[in-house]
């Protein structure tokens, strides 16, 4: 049996962001958002802990100076995820879950849907999460990761383009039921995120720049768990002002 202390959250964070440099360290209403972020996952009722995997002294210094926890990683490493692998090679524990550092707004209830159906499901070797697109913009918003997944839950394909495309158009109820958006987290059995470190890019992520292609063009089986979270990732500089917006909005 999985215990709490056997599953650790990964927050890869690196400064050089071709679309927004510094982009961890943004001030978002006052508090970083790799703090923000950390926060956040530090809610998880299931996770025993949190640790920011970083390239960056910058980083880790303003991550340590909030009292969080963080890990160096090799500047090289192609992906969030294979940051995260580095950093679990020198940690105990059967899962780790790999929380994008850009979700300052992510909810602690969608770690958990995400981690959940891994604690009953052995054949399962990632977790992820998705949310349903009710804006037409947001369906056709290439900064918006769409997933097509089968009704029980495992994901078909991730990508940029709106998917599942409606031929016989947009007001088909099914269609419009199916679009969901990628929520950024996945939970990684450690000897599935052992293999996917081990895997050159795939052709399709190279094409969509998704690194969760290259799990499934192996075959991993990802589980998606449907939640209605709606958060907002800090994509670009333009981003931060939205998730200032939601907050002061909650605060009403």
């Amino acid at each position: 049996m999985i215990e709490r202390s056997d599953i650790t959250i990964v927050i890869p964070a690196r400064y050089a962001s071709v679309r927004f440099p510094g982009k961890p360290l943004a001030d978002i209403d006052g508090t970083s958002m790799v703090r923000r972020v950390y926060e956040r996952c530090a809610q998880s009722t299931l996770a025993g802990g949190v640790v920011v995997a970083t390239d960056d002294e910058r980083i880790a210094d303003a991550v340590r100076a909030f009292g969080g926890n963080a890990a160096m990683t090799p500047p090289e490493l192609a992906s969030g995820t294979e940051r995260m692998a580095w950093v679990a090679r020198n940690l105990p524990g059967a899962l780790f879950v790999n929380v994008q550092g850009d979700e300052p707004l992510i909810d602690p209830a969608v770690i958990d849907a995400a981690v959940t159906p891994m604690l009953a499901d052995a054949a399962l070797d990632i977790g992820t999460a998705a949310s349903p697109i009710e804006d037409d913009s947001e369906f056709s918003d290439p900064n918006i990761v769409k997933i097509a997944m089968t009704p029980g839950g495992r994901a078909l394909y991730f990508s940029r383009a709106g998917i599942p495309f409606p031929r016989d158009g947009e007001d088909d109820a099914f269609a419009r039921g199916a679009r969901l958006r990628h929520v950024g987290i996945y939970a990684f059995r450690r000897a599935a995120l052992e293999r996917f470190a081990a895997l050159p890019p795939s052709p399709l992520e190279r094409i969509e720049k998704l690194e969760q292609l290259r799990a499934l063009e192996d075959g991993m089986h990802i589980h998606v768990a449907l939640v209605a979270s709606d958060t907002i990732a800090v994509d670009v500089p333009a981003d931060v002002a939205k998730v200032i917006a939601r907050l002061r909005a909650a605060r009403r």
